[in-house]
């Protein structure tokens, strides 16, 4: 660890509080076939509404990693206008330090997919190649319109010089 902390007051403030990011709209089938191709996977349950209805599902549902890769633009801040999902350190490069995802239920279409973000924690340690790196560590909770959870994405970021 440096004699001096990087990490300030402000982002240490941030751990342990929650941006609410709500659905601007409902999924629909289209959106699931466009994900299903763009990522190779053909599988029926996710184009063909006849095949699906015969499955454990009863209809077409989305690939399960359908639901983290939904970012709606227009939802970014939260409802106190901070934007908790967008860490900046100034003179700092960031990098993606992992991601731990957990599924709990496929997205279906019809539903509205709401984000919750928080703040787990921030820290800092030293490397020998880039010197102090700053990690921050986030979990962002997915749930559909009926409050029911789909996913649970931790996400570490790396800030570094």
């Amino acid at each position: 660890m440096t004699e001096e902390a990087l990490i300030n007051p402000e982002l240490k403030a941030m751990v342990g509080q929650e941006t609410d990011l709500p659905s601007i709209e409902a999924i629909d089938k289209t959106s699931i076939a466009r994900y299903a191709y763009a990522i190779s996977d053909p599988d029926p349950r996710y184009l063909d509404e006849d095949y699906a209805r015969k499955t454990e599902h009863g209809g077409v549902v989305a690939p399960p990693t359908f639901v983290f890769d939904l970012i709606p633009a227009s939802a970014e801040l939260g409802d106190d206008g901070r934007d908790l999902t967008r860490i900046r350190l100034p003179g700092y490069r960031l990098a993606r330090g992992g991601n731990e995802y957990q599924f709990f239920k496929l997205v279906r279409p019809g539903d509205a997919v709401n984000r919750k973000r928080k703040i787990i924690d921030v820290y800092e340690k030293e490397s020998k190649k880039v010197g102090t790196i700053i990690f921050v560590v986030y979990d962002t909770t997915y749930t559909n319109q009926e409050g029911e959870l789909l996913g649970i994405n931790r996400e570490t970021l790396m800030f570094f010089k």
